[in-house]
């Protein structure tokens, strides 16, 4: 009788409802897990599916696509449901901008493009860098000003730091400043060479065109006194109270050189550096140390450097010009047998078929090539929080345990997020300048100086996990001693400015906006890898025969 009853229901049921399933209404064998997979399947084949399937969700029964969708129904409107009077409805548009520590800036090198916001690139992070001057200067002897375009031009003015007690260094200095001088360029020197100048019966030093460089020092840098003296008198912005010597001759300040020229070392350019803590005017490095990894200058072109450097030559030369004898003459005067002195042609350009083009005439069409090497501002904070020194380095900060036993014990945050716990002699915070000095020493990489990064080096740490790391320029570093470290610490500044670190001192390390501009003997690139066979002959080994 039940199952009489039973078909009768169905049956009418059928009747009245004919669009339903009927199989809904029968148990359905399948696990939960097996209806699920049944169901993607059935979604992701290819052929439509049945107006009379049913989705199944674990205890749930959902009857679905009751109505299959009419044949008038058009594809595009299944694309785009919200089409309106047949035109997609418009994306909302994405922005990019770059977030630091301090503030948010609209982004520089990232961009969005299109209606879909692709993300691009602008291109390179960073670049070979040029400088030229606006117009040509005229070298009019003994003048003090020329007027071009209905403008006064101050004559230009060279700053020029010689290596102390060396005296042919100072023969060949003597001999520039006497050429420049006639060629109505100021010359800029400090008291040491001023010293030696007035030996010297050459140079009058009286003359309007030799001033004494005694810069004032900047305001909220260095520690003491200095780092608290934050006068901004309008006496000494204008000079009228700086020392003189010579009648009507005021010494010169930070911002009078258009150029600095420092004829020794590479320890001798870390001092022309470190005398601006501010703005860097371009940088001319003259060889005339024993290493010279940062002066690609010979000393015997150096005269000729400086007017180029200056625009006061005009260079013009094209990459057809340049012959392949290397003792040729070139548009600059400065000899492709004088680059070759300076180890400026890589060593493989002797191998057959290696075909390296000769780099263009220094100066050439007036575009300077320069190294903008990046600089690091250094704060050491008192466990108060008082700012205690300030200074900013070209190669490296070294925190390091000094004449302590035990192992200097840091704590270490990258952007207020805690990097690491240093328990070892020391670590290195490193420019790409200072990449091949005693990070490289301590096993760290060597970086390009176009590289803007900080490198973090450990110095002979207790531990097989502590690597260097190479990290962006736009992050702050802060290092701290812990209250329960041993002993204390010390923290060196490119070598110099040896200060204690407490217990809760703590030192600030970020970018400086201030680098340094070096001038290039070719490019950055061909000066720093020459550099790098010249002085550590860098993956020289002996040649293996051919088969």
């Amino acid at each position: 009788m039940n199952q009489r009853v039973l078909s009768l229901l169905v049956l009418v049921l059928h009747t009245v409802f004919p669009q339903c399933f009927v199989k809904a209404f029968a148990p359905n064998p399948l696990p939960s897990s097996r209806r699920r997979t049944a169901q993607s399947s059935r979604l992701h084949s290819k052929e439509p599916n049945s107006s009379n399937d049913v989705v199944v969700q674990d205890d749930k029964e959902i009857i679905a696509n009751l109505k299959a969708p009419s044949d008038s129904t058009s594809s595009e409107s299944i694309k785009h449901p919200q089409l309106l009077n047949g035109t997609p409805p418009n994306k909302r548009k994405l922005e990019l901008a770059w977030c630091n520590h301090d503030a948010c800036y609209e982004a520089i090198r990232e961009k969005v493009v299109g209606e879909h916001n692709h993300m691009e690139l602008t291109g390179p992070a960073t670049g070979q860098v040029v400088y030229s001057w606006d117009h040509q200067y005229s070298m009019d002897n003994g003048s003090t000003a020329t007027t071009t375009a209905n403008k006064v031009t101050s004559p230009p003015a060279v700053l020029l730091l010689v290596k102390h007690d060396e005296d042919e260094l100072l023969k060949i200095a003597v001999e520039t400043i006497e050429q420049l001088m006639r060629m109505g360029v100021q010359v800029l020197v400090d008291s040491t060479l001023r010293g030696d100048l007035e030996k010297c019966e050459k140079i009058d030093t009286e003359s309007d065109m030799i001033r004494l460089f005694d810069p004032t020092p900047v305001p909220g840098f260095g520690s003491g006194e200095q780092l608290s003296d934050s006068t901004d008198d309008s006496s000494s912005a204008n000079g009228s109270d700086k020392s003189e010597f010579g009648e009507g001759n005021i010494s010169a300040d930070l911002w009078d050189p258009d150029l600095v020229v420092t004829l020794g070392g590479d320890g001798l350019l870390m001092f022309a550096a470190s005398v601006f803590s501010g703005p860097v005017p371009p940088i001319l490095p003259v060889a005339g140390g024993s290493m010279g990894f940062l002066t690609p200058f010979a000393r015997e072109e150096m005269l000729e450097a400086v007017l180029i450097s200056l625009g006061l030559i005009e260079v013009t030369e094209d990459e057809d010009d340049l012959d392949d004898d290397s003792s040729s003459m070139n548009g600059s005067g400065l000899s492709l047998s004088q680059r070759a002195n300076n180890n400026m042609q890589i060593e493989a350009a002797t191998r057959e078929g290696y075909n390296e083009k000769p780099p263009l005439a220094f100066g050439n069409n007036g575009a300077i090539c320069i190294s903008m090497r990046m600089r690091l501002d250094c704060r050491i904070f008192g466990s108060d929080g008082s700012l205690r020194a300030r200074y900013v380095v070209l190669n490296e900060v070294v925190i390091d345990r000094g004449s302590s036993p035990y192992l200097a014990s840091l704590e270490c945050f990258c952007d207020d997020v805690h990097l690491t716990t240093v328990q070892a002699d020391g670590v290195i915070f490193s420019t790409p300048t200072g990449s091949t000095a005693y990070s490289m020493a301590a096993g760290g990489s060597v970086v390009h100086p176009a590289v803007p990064a900080i490198l973090v080096t450990p110095i002979c740490p207790h531990v097989l996990s502590f690597r260097s790391m190479i990290l962006p320029d736009s992050i702050v570093l802060r290092c701290y001693v812990p209250s329960d470290a041993r002993s204390s610490a010390c923290v060196h500044f490119d070598g110099k400015h040896r200060t204690e670190l407490h217990r809760g001192d703590s030192v600030q390390i970020q970018m400086s906006n201030h680098p340094v501009p070096t001038i290039n003997r070719a490019d950055h690139s061909a000066d720093w890898l020459s550099s790098l066979k010249r002085n550590f002959n860098f993956n020289t080994r002996v040649r293996q025969n051919p088969l």
